[in-house]
């Protein structure tokens, strides 16, 4: 399909206005919240204790499960499917904006609706040539709307290099974003501590940091420095696109501290293949320049060999 072709399809699409209400599997319950908030590691009683939901579980309630289904004229779906078929099979998202109207209570029935805003192409970016699409979802409690989404993609094509997997580091490394609620981790890196933020008034731990304590609101706040010590919660290896200053393939951990709460960095020194949940990892930190250095993750077992 010529490009003026995909335009005029995505156009027809667009014309064709918001999908029809589809209905959730099941009403808003209180066991999916559970499952939800012991995911995030989210201790707030107030779900649970009023019978609310979080609000950005508003996707969950409408989620079609593995066996999707007819798409039922899904503006996205079809959308994308145009662009598969005409050769950009890449596809990232690029940004998302939600509106929560109001909490959601348990027992209530959720219903979605979406529609594609616009497409807009063909542009170049640094992964190929590509289609940024934007699409707008609605949820509605009756005829209510309870919450919206605005939600862009890009649809591109690789370019025929970046087909194979990278084995070359692809430039200086991406830096963090350093704020005031993380100033003090990055600080303790340099100096070879990992900090872990903690709450003045209860006591608890926290990572990613935060302005306000997640279990008591408490705006109060130090650390405590990790042991470094912990086992590998989760992980995946990364093999596209490349990224600034990685070799690809590459391993991202999810690293449960002994202290108790998790942890996100670059597992080095492993093959792939050597790296299983729960093995143990001792922190590895790596100076990037007199600024930054990265915590990084090691395998407990390499290290003591």
């Amino acid at each position: 399909m010529s490009d003026p072709d995909l335009t005029a399809a995505a156009e027809k699409i667009i014309a064709a206005g918001p999908s029809a209400t589809r209905p959730g599997r099941d009403p808003v319950n209180l066991p999916m919240i559970r499952n939800w908030l012991e995911a995030l590691g989210d201790t707030n009683p107030v779900y649970e204790r009023s019978g609310v939901a979080p609000p950005a579980m508003i996707q969950v309630w409408t989620m079609r499960g593995l066996r999707r289904g007819s798409d039922d004229g899904d503006p996205l779906g079809r959308i994308s499917q145009a662009f598969a078929e005409a050769g950009y099979p890449g596809i990232v998202a690029t940004n998302c904006e939600q509106t929560y109207h109001r909490y959601l209570r348990v027992g209530e029935e959720v219903s979605v609706s979406s529609r594609v805003v616009s497409v807009v192409g063909p542009k170049r970016t640094a992964l190929g040539e590509g289609w940024f699409i934007t699409t707008e979802t609605t949820w509605y409690v009756g005829d209510e709307v309870v919450a919206t989404m605005i939600f862009r993609v890009l649809r591109y094509r690789p370019p025929a290099a970046a087909t194979q997997p990278s084995r070359v580091s692809t430039g200086e490394i991406i830096r963090p974003v350093v704020s005031r609620d993380t100033e003090f981790f990055w600080a303790g890196t340099r100096v070879g501590e990992l900090r872990i933020q903690s709450c003045d008034a209860c006591g608890a731990l926290r990572h990613p940091p935060g302005p306000a304590c997640p279990a008591c609101g408490s705006l109060d706040r130090s650390y405590v420095v990790s042991s470094g010590a912990g086992t590998i919660f989760s992980y995946v290896v990364h093999h596209h696109p490349p990224v600034p200053g990685r070799t690809a393939p590459f391993v991202v951990a999810l690293v449960a501290l002994r202290e108790g709460v998790r942890m996100l960095g670059e597992l080095v020194g492993a093959h792939p293949s050597e790296v299983t949940v729960g093995a143990p990892v001792r922190l590895a930190l790596q100076p990037v320049d007199d600024e930054l250095t990265l915590p990084t993750w090691r395998l407990a077992q390499e290290e003591s060999a």
